[in-house]
């Protein structure tokens, strides 16, 4: 594994990227991100205090009628710039992004970098297509026409599991509608979302624009979310978490989105490709080692299917190559750190008690003793109210129950909290199209599951959260909508008036 730059180095002035510098944290206070592959310590950096938050608000202010009052045009071509950076720095980000997360290099070759890259392309052109509904005389006596505003300084918070693509996902948005923005990303993996602002200011995006600040969630992000200068919080993570958030949020009448956990279902019918569908399952449920909100979680499978599923997905799950991330032979890195392994073989123990771990369900040792890592693991004869269906437990872990009749397969995906994506297999049209009304989902696959594209909204139903991330429907968060109404009459003593005052 070769550096492609020297982390300590990189951030030696801190790990808080304030009005276009870097700046150590000031809250006394310290943390270590680390390998999770070795558990080595890659950077030790000050935290951010509330302070830092202030300041770093301040300066979102100060750019913010700057940035806004920019044209679309010259928003878009700074993102394109941005676009043409982060290729040129590809290598770099996914280096950063696999050592800082544990991720194999080729997903964050082939997927996060890569992403955010068109990403960052969308947003460049959506960023003029921000019009209203056109001009029209619905009164009859006015013209009326809508505008879309910037609405000010935003607040995000992002998390660990992607944290380029969360990243991007809040700023470029939120930025390309004429906000600034403040981003607090996990005190486990700020690498990239510094890197990010980074980029953006040598892409010529004026400082202040972007910032970001690495601190607790409990004194730095709850300090964001309830700051007054602060307009609107965008939050990914754990319902529990965003629960708080909304909470702070209500308190100010800030403007809320929030994309939450998931419990995703994978719906095999029985007359689905098997091998596409066993195929799918493991690649959808050990995505970024199952840390991966839309992961697929829960298979339910027609119980003529079920059996040879449960085999197939197992005998798959076995050649799955665990190993040192930069290892471009690596399937499967290390979970994101040792208490996350920790929680995810806690839940696979406790199901030993009343289901069958068919594979996996173990702590690898050998070479890889000393990182986060975990063994794929299916489980099979789980009750539909046990804690690894209904839980989220967020790393490499595909649960198959069995359902008879499409009502009841339909009927058991969507009994969770969650509602964040989903898929259905089938080679019936008629039954997918069924599946695709009733699932209670804010995305469902039909034959694939985990797909994302920029041009289409991510988001859930349910306590998975509200609002969308990517796409132009997400400019419905960051913009502000005013009706404009233009008299054209000329007449000084309208009719209408008579209806307050005087006499016709």
């Amino acid at each position: 594994m070769g550096n492609r730059f020297q982390v300590k180095d990189r951030f030696a002035d801190g790990a808080q990227y304030i009005d276009g510098r870097l700046r150590a944290g000031t809250s006394g206070a310290s943390h270590t991100v680390v390998d999770p592959a070795t558990g080595q310590e890659v950077l030790t950096y000050e935290l951010a205090s509330t302070t830092d938050v202030d300041e770093a608000v301040a300066a979102a202010k100060r750019a913010f009628p700057g940035w806004s009052g920019a044209t679309p045009g010259e928003r878009s071509d700074a993102l394109h710039r941005l676009a043409a950076v982060l290729a040129e720095e590809a290598a770099d980000f996914a280096w950063a992004e696999s050592l800082q997360c544990g991720k194999p290099i080729k997903l964050s070759t082939e997927f996060d970098v890569p992403g955010t890259i068109d990403n960052t392309a969308f947003f460049a052109g959506a960023a003029r297509h921000l019009q209203g509904q056109a001009a029209a005389e619905y009164s009859g006596d006015h013209t009326s026409s809508v505008r879309r505003e910037a609405i000010g300084v935003v607040g995000s918070i992002a998390p660990w599991n992607y944290p380029l693509q969360m990243a991007a996902w809040k700023i470029l948005p939120a930025i390309a509608a004429g906000n600034t923005i403040v981003l607090k990303p996990a005190e486990l993996t700020p690498l990239t979302s510094l890197m990010f602002a980074q980029a953006a200011q040598r892409a010529g995006i004026p400082d202040g624009v972007i910032n970001i600040v690495t601190g607790a969630g409990r004194t730095a992000g709850e300090h964001l979310v309830s700051h007054p200068d602060v307009v609107m919080t965008s939050f990914t993570g754990s319902t529990g978490v965003g629960k708080r958030v909304a909470e702070i949020a209500t308190a100010t009448v800030k403007r809320l989105h929030l994309e939450l956990g998931g419990k995703a279902p994978f719906l095999v019918f029985d007359d689905a490709d098997l091998e596409a569908a066993a195929h799918g399952a493991v690649a959808a449920s050990l995505i970024n080692t199952g840390q991966d909100c839309t992961a697929a979680t829960r298979a339910y499978v027609q119980r003529p299917l079920h059996d040879a599923f449960v085999a197939r997905v197992a005998e798959l799950m076995e050649t799955v190559r665990l190993g040192d991330p930069f290892a471009p032979t690596t399937d499967l890195g290390p979970l994101v750190s040792h208490a996350q392994r920790d929680r995810v073989a806690g839940f696979v123990e406790r199901a030993r008690d009343y289901a069958t771990v068919v594979t996996g369900g173990a702590i690898p040792g050998g070479d890889l003793a000393e990182g986060a890592y975990y063994r794929p693991t299916l489980i099979s004869g789980a009750a539909q109210d046990s804690e690894v269906v209904q839980s989220e437990i967020f790393g490499p872990v595909l649960v198959v129950l069995p359902f008879d009749g499409d009502d009841e397969g339909i009927a058991l995906a969507n009994d969770t909290p969650y509602g964040l994506a989903a898929s259905a297999w089938s080679r019936d049209v008629y039954r997918t199209g069924r599946a695709t009304r009733e699932l209670k989902a804010g995305c469902v696959w039909v034959n694939d599951h985990i797909p994302i594209i920029s041009e289409m909204p991510h988001g859930g139903y349910k306590a998975s959260g509200f609002g969308k991330d990517m796409s132009a429907y997400s400019f419905e968060e960051y913009t502000q909508v005013k009706h404009v109404m233009y008299d054209i009459t000329a007449v000084a003593e309208k009719d209408w008036h008579r209806t307050i005052f005087g006499d016709r």
